[in-house]
């Protein structure tokens, strides 16, 4: 049985128990009648803003993954894809430490670079040869 304690993201980045708040719910799909009686499904919600968890990952989470935030900044992760509640807990677990390891990875500088004389060249060529082939698609008049 696995330890839901912390939320160990990386080696230096840990999201501490108390931040996470979990419900338990009926989930559709496999469990024959046990789906009826059981609360297997998990839906773990963290408090983005109200996390201890560096600023600029905060901003990067919320650019991935603001669409999927509510109105008051919190992230509801749900999981039902296995029959035991312990399994679910663990996927939601997982699948949020997955989110928050992707937004703490920062992202590399852009290099402004310009086209080479060679490529610029090459590229109005082309753009000359299909407007000769284009033009050449007109009416044909009666002298050609």
């Amino acid at each position: 049985m696995a330890d839901f304690g912390d939320l160990h993201v990386s080696g230096e980045l840990t999201v501490p128990a108390w931040e996470l708040s979990e419900a338990f719910v009926r989930a559709s799909g496999p469990g024959g009648q046990n789906v009826n009686k059981v609360s297997s499904a998990v839906q773990l919600t963290w408090v983005v803003e109200a996390s201890s968890i560096p600023a600029e990952v905060k901003a990067r989470f919320a650019k991935l993954y603001g669409s999927r935030m509510t109105n008051d900044g919190r992230i509801i992760v749900e999981a039902s894809e296995y029959r035991s509640q312990p399994m679910n807990r663990e996927a939601a677990r997982k699948r949020l430490a997955q989110m928050i390891q992707k937004a703490s990875i920062r992202p590399k500088r852009r290099i402004a670079t310009r086209p080479t004389a060679g490529s610029v060249r090459r590229r109005i060529k082309a753009k000359k040869r299909r407007g000769e082939i284009k033009s050449l698609r007109g009416d044909v008049t009666p002298e050609d």
